[in-house]
């Protein structure tokens, strides 16, 4: 895990790097890579990862909403801290989908909180799992598959890349992948709330419509509630 600040204010870069390293050590973790960058354009001209960043917006040169909007282009599941004095930025910052809004001057136990938030979302989004099919075993992150599908007796993993046919049921399948991400629809369907598009009482549209899974009229309340919460978490 790389850990970004992005401010042009020296004490909030060495309050925050204090803190971060205080919550790592009473969580008895090991505290990941923390890069600092005083102004945007060296940020966006840095070619490391970028897991989480905690980012100002008031700075010289390019402001913290332009820079926050090109890093969710280039990788939606960044999760982005804004830091700031300015509330009026607030709703331009969660049209780019900010994960939390943290007001200067930093309260410390506000961090923590929302920090254990973040590192729970990026552990979930991350986790990778093996598909074993009959010919090999293949490798993906939970968040690139899109819906698993029981046809007959094939049970197919749907993702971004590739269709797999798994020898493992969809039990086990329900047993493995996180279960604040994935919902079983109907029998033959299990989907990730991540790829949903839409939904009406018989059926979900996953992937920007690209693909249609069947919903027990059953579920649909129960799925439609996940879903919310699912989102409310992603916020």
């Amino acid at each position: 895990m790389r850990i970004l600040i992005c401010d042009d204010d020296d004490l909030i870069i060495n309050q925050l790097q204090k803190y971060l390293s205080d919550f790592f050590d009473q969580a008895s973790l090991k505290c990941p890579e923390i890069v600092t960058f005083s102004d945007g354009e060296s940020l966006l001209s840095d070619t490391g990862e970028k897991d989480i960043l905690f980012l100002d917006i008031e700075m010289p040169g390019m402001n913290g909403i332009y820079v926050g909007k090109e890093l969710k282009k280039r990788n939606k599941n960044i999760i982005i801290f804004v830091v700031t004095s300015y509330a009026e930025y607030l709703d331009e910052a969660m049209r780019f989908h900010v994960f939390r809004y943290l007001s200067k001057p930093l309260e410390k136990q506000r961090l923590f909180r929302n920090l254990r938030d973040a590192l729970h979302f990026y552990n979930t989004t991350t986790i990778k799992l093996s598909i074993e099919t009959k010919q090999d075993v293949y490798t993906v992150r939970t968040s690139d598959i899109i819906f698993i599908e029981a046809d007959g007796h094939k049970i197919i993993v749907h993702t971004k890349e590739n269709d797999y046919i798994s020898i493992h049921n969809l039990q086990y399948w329900l047993h493995i992948l996180p279960k604040n991400c994935f919902f079983q629809i109907h029998r033959s369907f299990i989907v990730n709330l991540e790829h949903v598009t839409n939904f009406d009482h018989a059926t979900v549209h996953l992937y920007n419509n690209q693909f249609t899974a069947y919903l027990a009229r059953r579920n649909h309340s129960s799925f439609k509630e996940a879903y919310l919460l699912y989102l409310e978490s992603t916020r």
